[in-house]
């Protein structure tokens, strides 16, 4: 019985034929679990009383299961275990196919045609479709002969699921480890690994250099040919190979012509295994020609005339670069007027008059050979009809005019005409160039029709005069038009565009490693416009003359390789051509039979820590390609599920680590050849913990700080503390004392203030702890004449000086300048490139005051400059003057753009954005982004493209997908790690439908519940932001009040099914309606919903005035609610007196909802009442009101003086000033006691003279006599002597001056003012007839 199954299921083999492509298919491991598990497994199958012998005893008939049967039993473990359930599933199913027989029957559709492949339903056809991968590997049968065929009939159902079980077994193409040990033991055919370009333009004045470098094992043997001809390097002395590798060296120290070697180059790496092809090098021989002489007449040409001066240079290789200057090189001006088109030629669109003030050369610069070659000058005659060169001129508004220059409409001086073409090849710049002529200068603009210019790729030069787009693409393709405008009229120039390819790669083929038996393709495919030609080769040869291989089959771009065996090795090339040019890839095809063996240390030690999650590896290798088995402590069950996982490369993840998970794990690798296994040991540790951290604290300059760090952590392990500021490493110094648990601060200065971190530290883990220490200054006088010098800032440190120049690193070494009595505390190191961000500065590094040297850490191509800066407490110096420039070597960057993210900006699009990589993250020249894309779990290949800049558009998607999405960075020296995807999402579009089944209930008078159910998914056409309902309210059930009707929202996030409306208007009528929104914003609004709210509590009278017109009564007024929120009832007046403190009995009145006044008889003229308001309804009162009413008009006054008279300190400031005043009175008696007033003719018989004006009632006042200088003199401060002047002389006072009297005659008003003025500016007189002036005397 089981032989007839196999015949009819080896029947079904043979009638599909043409699927010799399904073996060439890798099904993943997931793939496998669920077809296995859903398609093959029925009910009945299961591990229960059938054990993998028993399983492998029941298939007796299987050709060559004997063998493998044997071979398992003899290990004593079988392949996957899910796959002998498998297996053991169909057996009891009644169907006999184990994987012997299916390889069997493989071999016997690999010998059909392959031209029945729709023999098979289009269910099978989709599922092989989502299984289909690059890499093929299938495992072949080991038997040659042919399998017997019987009649064609439709496969019955169970067949179908046999055949997919036949996919289950197999596995992807051999990758060869990167271990040393496995590199030099398997044999491998050549690969070139380094050749020179395709076109290879060398310096006439050097070597020739022809690189070609190759790996292989053995070590591949090199030749060459030369226009497609064997070149004989023997026969050469001048040509000579390099020591192990391929490259030719031309020397012509002894001399030679480096032309004599111009030609196709092709190098050849070959062993025992096949022959690898570099490209086709083409060598030219670098050329700069000399310009020829010719003497150049001058140019007349009429002022505003257009104008072009040739340059013409002469043909090098490659194309100089051209640039205009005069005979005494000085560059000449360009703007919009006057500039160099892009063939080198000087395009006037009209000459001035200024524009003979100097000649105009031509000059070709010469790359390889570094020189400069310049065409005789050009010297113009411009004829005018204002011949004097007026600068003022320049800057009239009406130039031309007035300078007397006709205008004139554009015109094009190049490209001439209305129309022209221009075929550009994808991935290259198109330029496209419009000059014109024109009085005044025309402006020149750009368009595409029918559509925008590609604004990503667009970039406009030469004044507007040029667009270039680069990298191009076949969208580029189409027609464009320049426009040239003036005031006098504007004309167009279209180009049409046309956009080729030389080829370029879909799928590159890639080396394929094989076990013997299996089956796998190589696949070359390329595109191109036109499309490009392939030609397979084998060995270097074309693959038509090489030997007949009955295991290999060409069909088209893909090469199939069946039953492979150890002779199929060789190398492959494919060579896809168009007229545009050409690609030639080498893939090896290798066939390896080798046993299990492990790649990683035997016994290893590994120590996780307690709760983390941990994977164990255990890398291995073999041919065919082994399975692989978990075990702990010698135990013989499998370790898969649970808490462990057994990645598809065999390593094992236990994801959250206990401690009954400690000991010895065991990996065991097997193949048909053997098995091999090894042990990893696994220990699990306590982790580290910071049990007491550090506090914020506030400290005094000068006093000692302490911050706690005290830590638990695993005995065995070795515990490291140290201590962060600001983040940065702290700098203990000689103020500071770091120990197991603390760090003391001594002193503490401004500039300890900051953040500390506490870093415990293990080899396996880490904890932090911050604490925050803030420093406050105080006030004390410096205690020593250092501490009192002025402090500054530091001088900038000078003489910077680059010394171990290395590849990715170099020393920084500077002097530092003077401290200015304040000691650095800090350099920071600063850094400029001159590439993405000239001229802006950038913090490399900071490092202790007390260093002057340090070793900077660079990135590759940065053209470093760097600048110190030294601070001290008081601030920053200026920075020092920049460093010479250093330049490091490039390399592919180590990491990818950051911050990617797929959104959609419309419907039917995604924008992807990520944020664009610096300077020092570039690490080459040209970064640029390769941006793929592909729909998230349909497995179709990914979408590519290379971008410059930060974001790329795609469109035309579906509304709402995910996206899988990788944006890797490239420069020129290759591409960055691969990324890691991250899941966008496509435009969204405005939801279908709305929520359903709304429901209201009434909560309150101001809230209602919503209830809905929710929308399909489908139907939301994005991601689902909130649920949202509109309200307004219609009415009020209170007649003839005017209400809002203004729509109001409430938002409820997410997907929910109920909410609640609340801040409703009581009392009135409202309608609802919900609507869904998303991204894009709300859907259809549900069915319209009425309720009613009911009555509710006022809100507050309006406008509460409290008027006292009195002492004895007080009015009150108020207006009525705002909003009733129902039918009023009433009005309640609550009012208390107070004085102070003092609270009298509350009153309470009631009114009806009609009246607004009410009078208060005051019983207390002193105190002040207090009053609230409120209005009622059914439901009870609202909100009140509450006024005071104001304070009596003397009652401030009195409660003043009352409260002042009884304060002690009043008292005492009475006593005082009585105190004062008798002091006062004392010392005004004592003044008049000592000098007085005496009559003059009583004491002095002297006639008064009219010189003597200071008789005044028959009486002088004199001062005290002691105090009275010598008569007539004295003495000044100088020594002099000046003559004594009168005290009270009428001069000072008026007397032949300015001085006036009164109608009366008397100066009494001007004297009394003179002798305040006196006694205040000096004690002249000693009289005290007022307490100020007894004051005054005391003094």
């Amino acid at each position: 019985m089981g032989v007839t199954r196999s015949r009819e299921a080896r029947n079904y083999f043979d009638s599909t034929q043409g699927r010799a492509a399904v073996f060439s298919l890798r099904p993943t491991f997931r793939e496998k679990k669920d077809l296995a598990g859903i398609l093959l497994r029925p009910k009945s199958a299961s591990w229960d009383g059938l054990g993998p012998k028993k399983c492998l005893a029941s298939l007796p008939t299987c050709p060559h299961g004997g063998r493998l049967r044997r071979r398992w039993m003899n290990q004593t473990m079988a392949p996957s275990g899910e796959r002998l359930i498998d297996l053991c599933a169909i057996w009891d199913a009644g169907v006999y196919l184990p994987s012997a027989a299916c390889n069997r029957a493989s071999s016997g559709v690999a010998r059909k045609r392959l031209n029945e492949a729709e023999k098979l339903s289009s269910v099978q056809e989709a599922q092989l479709k989502r299984l289909e991968v690059t890499r093929p590997r299938v495992l072949g049968s080991r038997e040659r002969g042919q399998v017997p065929r019987m009649a064609r009939q439709p496969p019955p159902p169970w067949v179908h699921a046999a055949f997919l079980l036949c996919l289950l077994s197999l596995g992807g193409a051999i990758e060869i480890p990167m271990d040393p040990s496995i590199q030099n033991e398997l044999t491998q055919p050549p690969t070139i690994t380094k050749q020179s370009v395709k076109d290879h333009i060398v310096d006439p004045r050097d070597n020739i250099l022809i690189e070609c470098e190759a790996k292989g094992n053995p070590a591949p043997s090199f030749h060459w040919t030369r226009n497609s001809r064997f070149f004989n390097i023997a026969k050469d002395p001048r040509v000579s190979m390099r020591r192990r590798s391929g490259t030719l060296v031309i020397d012509f120290r002894s001399g030679g012509r480096p032309e004599e070697y111009e030609g196709e180059y092709q190098c050849f790496a070959r062993n025992k295994f096949g022959t690898a092809l570099s490209n086709r090098i083409r060598l030219q021989v670098s050329k700069s020609p000399l310009w020829p002489k010719e003497n150049l007449d001058p140019v007349v040409v009429q002022e505003g005339a257009p104008l072009t001066l040739q340059c013409n240079p002469p043909p090098g290789l490659p194309s100089p670069v051209i640039f205009w200057m005069s005979s005494s090189m000085e560059p000449i001006t360009q703007d919009k007027r006057v500039s160099q088109g892009h063939n080198g030629d000087l395009y006037f669109s009209n000459v001035m008059l200024q524009d003979m003030q100097t000649d105009y050369s031509c000059n070709a610069r010469f790359h390889f050979t570094h020189t400069i070659q310049q065409k005789n000058p050009f010297t113009l005659k411009v004829l005018t009809n204002h011949p004097y060169n007026d600068s003022s001129l320049r800057n009239h508004p009406d130039m031309y005019s007035a300078r007397g220059v006709a205008e004139r409409t554009p015109s094009f001086m190049y490209p001439q005409g209305t129309a022209s073409s221009q075929m550009v090849l994808r991935g290259m710049d198109l330029l496209l160039e419009c000059i014109a002529s024109g009085v005044p200068t025309p402006d020149i603009a750009w368009y595409k029709k029918g559509g925008d210019l590609p604004s990503d790729k667009a970039k406009f030069e030469n004044f507007n005069k040029a667009l270039r787009i680069t990298n191009v693409s076949e969208e580029d393709s189409g027609e464009y038009f320049c426009l040239a405008s003036n005031k006098m009229g504007s004309i167009r120039h279209t180009i049409s565009v046309r956009v080729k390819a030389a080829p370029y790669w879909l799928d590159e083929p890639k080396n394929l490693i094989l076990a013997p038996g299996e089956d796998g393709r190589l696949v070359c495919r390329a595109n191109g416009n036109p499309k490009p030609t392939v030609q397979w080769m084998v060995n270097g040869e074309p693959l038509q003359s090489a030997p007949p291989n009955p295991n290999r089959e060409v069909a088209g771009d893909t090469i199939i390789f069946r039953d492979t065996q150890i002779s199929s090795r060789a190398v492959y090339q494919c060579n896809t051509s168009n007229e545009h040019g050409y690609l030639l890839a080498n893939a090896f095809v290798s066939v390896l039979d080798v046993p299990p063996r492990m790649l990683s240390p035997r016994n290893q030690l590994i120590r996780v820590i307690l709760y983390n999650r941990t994977r164990l590896d255990c890398p291995f290798f073999g041919s065919p390609i082994p399975t692989l088995r978990w075990f702990k402590n010698g135990q013989g069950s499998n370790l898969d599920g649970g808490n462990y996982h057994v990645y598809e490369n065999g390593s094992l993840e236990i994801k959250m680590i206990r401690k009954e998970d400690q000991g010895i794990y065991t990996c065991v690798a097997t193949n048909i050849l053997g098995k091999a296994e090894n042990q990893v040991r696994l220990e699990v540790k306590d982790p580290t913990r910071i049990y007491r951290m550090p506090e914020d604290q506030v400290a005094k300059r000068g006093t000692t700080v302490q911050l706690e760090c005290r830590v638990k952590h695993d005995p065995s392990l070795k515990l490291t503390v140290s201590w962060l500021k600001d983040d940065e490493p702290l700098y203990i110094g000689n103020r500071m004392k770091k120990e197991d648990d603390s760090l003391t601060i001594f002193g503490v200065a401004e500039r300890d203030q900051g953040s500390y971190t506490c870093v415990a530290s293990t080899e396996l883990d880490q904890d932090l702890a911050k604490a925050y220490l803030t420093v406050l200054a105080d006030q004390a006088t410096p205690t020593n004449r250092l501490a009192a010098l002025p402090k500054g800032r530091p001088d900038r440190p000078r003489d910077l000086e680059l010394t171990d120049l290395a590849e990715r690193s170099v020393r920084l070494t500077w002097i530092p300048g003077d401290a200015n009595n304040s000691p650095i505390t800090d350099y920071v190191v600063q850094f400029e490139e001159d590439q993405f961000q000239p001229g802006v500065w950038h913090d490399h590094s900071k490092y202790p005051g007390s260093v002057n040297s340090a070793v900077l850490r660079l990135s590759p191509y940065v053209n470093y400059q760097f600048r110190v800066i030294a601070i001290n407490e008081v601030g920053s110096s200026h920075p020092s003057l920049p460093s010479e420039r250093y330049r490091t070597s490039g390399a592919p960057p180590e990491s990818n753009p950051g911050d990617v993210k797929g959104e959609g900006t419309r419907k039917n699009n995604m924008e992807i954005t990520w944020t664009p990589m610096n300077a020092t993250s570039a690490f080459g020249p040209n970064l640029r982004y390769i941006v793929k894309w592909r729909r998230r779990e349909t497995r179709e290949a990914w979408n590519n493209v290379t971008v410059w800049g930060s974001r790329y558009v795609v469109g035309q998607t579906p509304v709402y997908v995910p996206y899988e999405i990788r944006v890797q960075a490239e420069n020129d020296f290759g591409k960055g790690p691969e990324p890691e995807s991250v899941i966008g999402y496509s435009g969204e579009d405005y939801p279908r439908a709305a929520p359903t089944e709304v429901k209201v209930r009434v909560m309150n008078s101001t809230a209602i519940s919503l209830q809905w159910n929710r929308v399909y998914s489908d139907t939301v056409q994005g991601q689902l932001r909130e649920y949202r309902a509109y309200y307004w309210r219609e009415s009020s059930l209170l007649k003839n009040l005017w209400v809002s009707q203004k729509r109001q929202q409430a938002s409820f996030p997410g997907d929910r099914l109920r909410g609640m409306v609340s801040r409703l208007f009581p009392y009135s009528n409202y309608k609802l309606e919900m609507v869904v929104v998303n991204g894009r914003g709300d859907g259809p609004r549900s069915e319209t919903k009425e309720f009613t709210t009911p009555e509710g509590v006022p809100s507050a009278p309006r406008r509460f005035r409290v008027r006292q017109p009195n002492l004895e009564t007080i009015n009150l007024e108020w207006d009525h609610p705002e909003h009733p929120n129902g039918i009023m009832i009433g009005y309640t007046l609550k009012y208390v007196a107070f004085n102070g403190t003092k609270v009298g009995k509350q009153i309470v009145e009631n009114f009806s909802p009609n009246q607004t006044k009410f009078t208060v008889q005051r019983t207390d003229p002193v105190s002040r009442y207090r009053f609230t308001l409120s209005a009622r309804t059914q439901v009870g009162s609202g909100e009140a009101v509450t006024e005071e009413s104001p304070a009596p008009p003397n009652e401030a006054y009195t409660n003043n003086q009352a409260d002042i008279a009884t304060q002690g300190w009043f008292i005492g400031l009475m006593c005082a000033i009585a105190l004062l005043v008798l002091i006062l009175l004392i010392v005004c008696f004592i003044k008049r006691s000592r000098g007085g007033k005496y009559p003059v003719r009583e004491k002095k018989d002297v006639p008064l003279g009219p010189e003597d004006p200071k008789e005044e009632d028959g009486s002088f006042d004199y001062s005290d006599e002691d105090n009275k200088p010598l008569q007539g003199s004295q003495t000044s401060l100088d020594g002099t002597i000046k003559q004594q002047e009168s005290d009270d002389s009428l001069v000072d006072y008026g007397e032949g001056g300015e001085g006036q009297f009164n109608e009366d005659g008397s100066f009494i008003g001007q004297y009394t003012v003179k002798k305040d003025k006196e006694e205040t500016e000096g004690n002249e007189s000693s009289e005290a007839t007022s307490p100020v002036n007894a004051i005054y005397s005391l003094a």
